[in-house]
């Protein structure tokens, strides 16, 4: 029945407990396991700071070579804590990854259109990111998946969350 997963990323505080989560499904549904991080475009003043020292075909490179350089970096780095958290008897759970892909957009439209292209069966997404208070009972891109996914949905609550809610 869940033959492939997305596991969306934030890489922030808590991505480890949400990676564990991910990886136990995976292990026990037998399943291949995506991974995806969005990386939210340039905002307009840092286009703007980049357009006052580079010319037109300088930032144009920058936009081509650089946002490249930057993704690759990120997905190395995703590839490196997933080892670093597994250790040496982790390396059949990181056979199950098939993928690690990092792309630039809204996280909520980057994740919902992965999870289409791969036809996967279940996404794995954090309550928060890491960034929003724990005063938020949702975070804006896990409640955006929630409402818009056309596939199940594994959400996984913070520990911070859950012990202020123990109180």
């Amino acid at each position: 029945m869940i033959g492939s997963m997305l596991y969306a990323t934030d890489l922030g505080l808590y991505a480890p407990l949400v990676m564990q989560h991910a990886l136990a499904l995976a292990r026990t549904f037998n399943a291949d396991l995506y991974v995806v991080h969005a990386v939210e475009p340039m905002g307009l003043f840092a286009e703007s700071v980049l357009q006052s020292y580079l010319d037109e075909q300088a930032l144009n490179e920058f936009h081509r070579q650089g946002l490249n350089t930057v993704i690759a970096n990120i997905e190395q780095r995703v590839l490196e804590s997933f080892r670093e958290e597994l250790g040496d008897e982790g390396e059949q759970d990181l056979e199950r990854i098939k993928a690690v892909r990092v792309l630039q957009g809204d996280p909520s439209q980057v994740i919902l259109e992965q999870a289409q292209k791969l036809s996967v069966d279940l996404l794995i997404v954090g309550s928060h990111s890491h960034r929003a208070g724990a005063e938020t009972p949702l975070g804006r891109t896990a409640a955006r998946v929630l409402q818009l996914a056309r596939v199940p949905v594994y959400l996984v609550p913070l520990v911070e969350r859950r012990r202020q809610g123990d109180r």
